[in-house]
C-alpha cells in the first residue's frame, strides 16, 4: 500500500512512498489538514543520497508502531531538500537556532499548524540509546507538551519566526568600509585558513573533512598578489592550496577507478569517504583544480580534472544534455559496497600485477576500511612529484581499466536523476573552463548542451525553473539557480566568444533585479517576490555545500558589468557584497565565494580585445583563453560591425581596426595601451601578459 508520495517525481520522496507513515508532500492539502485537525506538523527533510536519511527510514518510518503514533497525532510532511531548498534553508536555520548551531540531515522539525517551528533535531534512533533519546520518546514528549504547554509552544514558535526574519530587515552597515579595510578582510580570511589548516594531511579542521572548494579557489586567487614576506608567508599559502588538492586527489575520497569525488571524508586522512557523489562537489572541485592548473601546470591535477569530467559525462549526464544530481552512498543496502575491494579479488583479476598494484593502492589482507579496501595512493606517493604520480597512473592504466570493468558489473548505487539548475550552472562553468584550459572541445560541447537543456527544458515563459525530472519541471527557480547560470553563461562566452551567451547573461540579470533584488537594503532574497510565502524570506550570504546565491550573483554581475561596460551591474554587485560586510568582518571564512567577488572588486580590471579574421586569430584567442588572467575581461571579435551592434559596444567604443591583420588592445584603469598589430607582435604581447596584481597588504 502506498501513501501520497507515490504521485511525486522526486526519487527521494518516491523512496518513502511505501512507508506506513501517512506522508504528505509539502502543499496546501497538508497545511490545511493540520489547521483543520489542529495537529502539530512533523516535517522530515532529506535527500536521495543521504545515508542517515535511509537509516531513519528503515528504523522508524517503516516501523508500524511509530507510524501509528505519527498518523494518529501529527500531519506528516516529507520534503526533498534538493527540490525545495527554500524550505530546507528556513527550517534548518530554525532547528540550528534551537540546537545551538547543530543541524544536518535528515532534518526533523515539529511545526505549529501555522508552519512555525517549536522543536527539532536530526536523526533519532527508534528507541533510546546511550546519549540519545529514542524517536518514540521524542514523539510522546512532543504530544504531552502540545497538550499541556500549548501557550508556551506558540510563544516560542513566534520568537523563532521573528529571529528568522532578521535577514529581511538587515541592510548593509553605514560604517566606512574602504579599500584598506576590505584588503584586511581578505588577509584575515587567509590567516583564519592557516589557523585551521591541516598541513600534514591537507584540508581544514579535523574529521569529518569537507573539500572546501571555495576556500581553495580563493587561495589560488590570492597568490597573485601575495608577497613573499606576507603573513602568512607566501610559501604557507601555497602549501595550504597544494597539499589540500594533492592529498584529496590521492586519498579515498577520490574514486581511483571511475573518477569523481565523494561528498566528504569521515577521517582527517581523506581515506574513508561518505561514498555519495554529488554533482555540485565535482563541479566545484573541477573548477578549483582547473584554475590551479591554469595558474601553474600540474599533470596529476590535470588528470584528476579529466577523470572527474569523464565520470560526470558517463554517469551523471542526460542523453539530451542536462546533468543529474547525485549517486547514492549505498548499494545492496550497504554503504560503499560498490567501491571497496578485497585483496583476493584483485589477485584473482590481476595475477602477476596484483602485488605491485596492491602495494601502490594500499590494498592489504585485513583491509583499510571495515575489513575491505578503499583504493588510495596516499602512502605510496608520499613525497613524489606530480610527474611521478602521473607516470604511476599511466603505467597501471590497463590494470585500473580491468578493475573498472569488473566494478561496473556490480549493482550500482542509486541515481537521483533530477536536473537541478543551480548545480548544472556550477558544472557548466567548470566544464567550460576546463575545456578551454586543456583543449577538450568535447567538454565544451557538453557544457553548451547542458546550458541549452536548462534554457529549453527547465524554463517557462522566459523564467528559469528549479529542477526537472522525466519531462516535468514546475518549481520556480531560486536565487542560486539564477546566480549559477549567470556565472555559467559568462564562462561560456569566455570559452566560445559567442555573444548569445552575453545576451542570456543580461536577461538573467534583468530577471534577478525584477524578482529577487532587495531595493531597500541591497542584496538578493533567495525566493522570488511572487513565490510561495514562507514564514521567513531569507537573504543568504554564507556558503554551505554550494556558494551562497548572493555571492554567485555578486561574482556574475561584477563580471557582466566589467565585460559590457555597464556600470549599473558593477554598482549592484558592490551593494550585494556590502550586504555581507558584517559576516565578512566577523567570520570571513564563512563566505569565501563572496570574498572571491570582493577580490575581483579590489583588482584593477584589465580589458583585452583581440580582433581579426577568424582563421587568423583562432590560435591567438586560444592562447588568451588558456592563460591565467583572473582579473581580465576578454573580448574576441571576428566581425567588427556585428560586435559593435552587440552588448560589447561599450567596450569597443573608441577602438578601431580594419580587420586586415590581428589587432590586440590591452586597457587597464580606464587607459589603453597602443594597439598591437600583426600575428607575431600579438603573440609576443600575449606571452608578456601576466596575472600580477596590486599588493593586497
Amino acid at each position: 500500500m502506498t501513501n501520497r508520495l507515490a504521485n511525486e517525481s522526486s526519487p527521494y520522496l518516491l523512496q518513502h512512498a511505501n512507508n506506513p507513515v501517512d506522508w504528505f508532500p509539502w502543499g496546501e492539502e497538508a497545511l490545511a489538514r493540520a489547521k483543520e485537525l489542529d495537529r502539530p506538523i512533523f516535517l522530515s527533510i532529506g535527500y536521495a543520497a543521504c545515508h542517515w536519511c535511509h537509516v531513519m527510514e528503515h528504523e522508524s518510518f517503516e516501523n508500524e508502531a511509530i507510524a501509528r503514533v505519527l498518523n494518529e497525532n501529527f500531519v506528516c510532511i516529507k520534503v526533498d531538500r534538493e527540490e525545495r531548498p527554500d524550505l530546507d534553508m528556513v527550517y534548518m536555520d530554525a532547528v540550528m537556532a534551537l540546537r545551538n548551531g547543530q543541524g544536518g540531515w535528515p532534518l526533523s522539525a515539529f511545526l505549529t499548524p501555522s508552519k512555525q517551528v517549536f522543536f527539532g533535531g536530526t536523526y533519532w534512533p527508534p528507541t533510546a540509546r546511550p546519549g540519545m533519546p529514542g524517536f518514540d520518546q521524542v514523539l510522546l514528549s512532543i504530544l504531552e507538551s502540545w497538550s499541556k504547554k500549548r501557550d508556551a509552544i506558540e510563544s516560542q514558535s513566534r520568537d523563532i519566526t521573528r529571529w528568522l526574519n532578521r535577514d529581511a530587515e538587515k541592510a548593509a552597515t553605514d560604517q566606512a568600509w574602504d579599500a584598506p579595510q576590505q584588503k584586511q578582510i581578505l588577509n584575515r580570511s587567509i590567516q583564519a585558513m592557516e589557523n585551521s589548516c591541516d598541513f600534514e594531511h591537507g584540508g581544514f579542521g579535523s574529521a569529518p573533512k569537507f573539500p572546501h572548494a571555495m576556500d581553495l579557489r580563493l587561495l589560488n586567487l590570492m597568490l597573485d598578489a601575495w608577497p613573499e614576506n606576507g603573513s602568512p608567508a607566501r610559501t604557507v599559502v601555497e602549501s595550504m592550496l597544494d597539499i589540500s588538492l594533492q592529498k584529496m586527489a590521492l586519498g579515498g575520497i577520490y574514486d581511483h577507478l571511475g573518477g569523481g569525488f565523494a561528498r566528504y571524508s569521515v577521517d582527517r586522512y581523506w581515506l574513508v569517504p561518505h561514498f555519495e557523489k554529488m554533482l555540485y562537489d565535482n563541479a566545484l572541485l573541477t573548477l578549483a583544480y582547473t584554475q590551479r592548473c591554469q595558474r601553474e601546470p600540474d599533470p596529476y591535477f590535470e588528470f584528476v580534472v579529466g577523470d572527474t569530467i569523464e565520470y560526470v559525462l558517463r554517469m551523471l549526464t542526460h542523453s539530451e544534455g542536462g546533468f543529474f544530481s547525485t549517486e547514492d552512498a549505498d548499494s545492496e543496502g550497504e554503504e560503499g559496497k560498490f567501491y571497496v575491494w578485497s585483496k583476493s579479488e584483485i589477485e584473482s583479476l590481476l595475477g602477476d600485477d596484483a602485488d605491485e598494484f596492491c602495494r601502490m593502492w594500499d590494498v592489504g589482507d585485513g583491509g583499510n576500511f571495515e575489513g575491505h579496501n578503499i583504493l588510495n595512493l596516499t602512502a605510496s606517493m608520499r613525497g613524489k612529484s606530480p610527474d611521478e604520480i602521473t607516470d604511476t597512473i599511466r603505467r597501471f592504466a590497463p590494470q585500473r581499466q580491468q578493475l573498472f570493468e569488473v566494478q561496473q558489473q556490480r549493482i550500482r548505487p542509486g541515481l537521483d536523476d533530477k536536473v537541478i539548475v543551480a548545480w548544472n550552472g556550477l558544472m557548466i562553468e567548470a566544464m567550460a573552463r576546463a575545456a578551454v584550459v586543456f583543449g577538450e572541445k568535447r567538454w565544451l560541447d557538453a557544457a553548451c548542451a547542458a546550458a541549452d537543456f536548462v534554457f529549453e527544458k527547465v524554463s517557462q515563459d522566459g523564467r528559469l525553473l528549479h529542477s526537472w525530472r522525466n519531462g516535468q519541471a514546475s518549481i520556480g527557480a531560486f536565487l542560486d539557480d539564477y546566480g549559477a547560470m549567470l556565472c555559467a553563461t559568462l564562462e561560456l562566452y569566455r570559452a566560445t566568444m559567442d555573444v548569445q551567451w552575453i545576451a542570456k547573461a543580461q536577461s538573467l540579470a534583468e530577471t534577478l533585479m525584477e524578482l529577487f533584488h532587495d531595493e531597500s537594503n541591497g542584496g538578493f532574497f533567495f525566493t522570488a517576490n511572487d513565490s510561495e510565502q514562507l514564514i521567513a524570506r531569507k537573504k543568504p550570504v554564507s556558503d554551505n555545500s554550494i556558494p551562497s546565491g548572493n555571492s554567485l550573483v555578486a561574482c556574475g554581475l561584477m563580471e557582466l558589468g566589467l565585460l559590457t561596460g555597464e556600470s549599473r551591474w558593477v554598482s549592484v554587485a558592490e551593494g550585494t557584497i556590502r550586504c555581507a560586510d558584517e559576516l565578512l568582518t566577523r567570520v570571513p571564512q564563512a563566505a569565501s565565494q563572496m570574498l572571491i567577488a570582493l577580490r575581483r572588486r579590489l583588482s584593477a580590471n584589465r580589458e583585452i580585445v583581440l580582433a581579426g579574421k577568424q582563421e587568423e586569430i583562432a590560435h591567438l584567442a586560444a592562447q588568451l583563453q588558456q592563460k591565467w588572467l583572473p582579473n581580465t575581461s576578454l573580448v574576441v571579435v571576428t566581425d567588427w560591425q556585428q560586435a559593435t551592434d552587440s552588448p560589447l559596444a561599450n567596450v569597443l567604443a573608441g577602438k578601431e581596426t580594419d580587420m586586415q591583420q590581428p589587432t590586440l588592445y590591452v586597457c587597464e584603469g580606464f587607459a589603453c595601451e597602443l594597439p598591437v598589430t600583426g600575428t607575431q607582435n600579438v603573440e609576443q604581447a600575449i606571452k608578456a601578459l601576466s596575472s600580477a596584481d596590486s599588493d593586497l597588504h
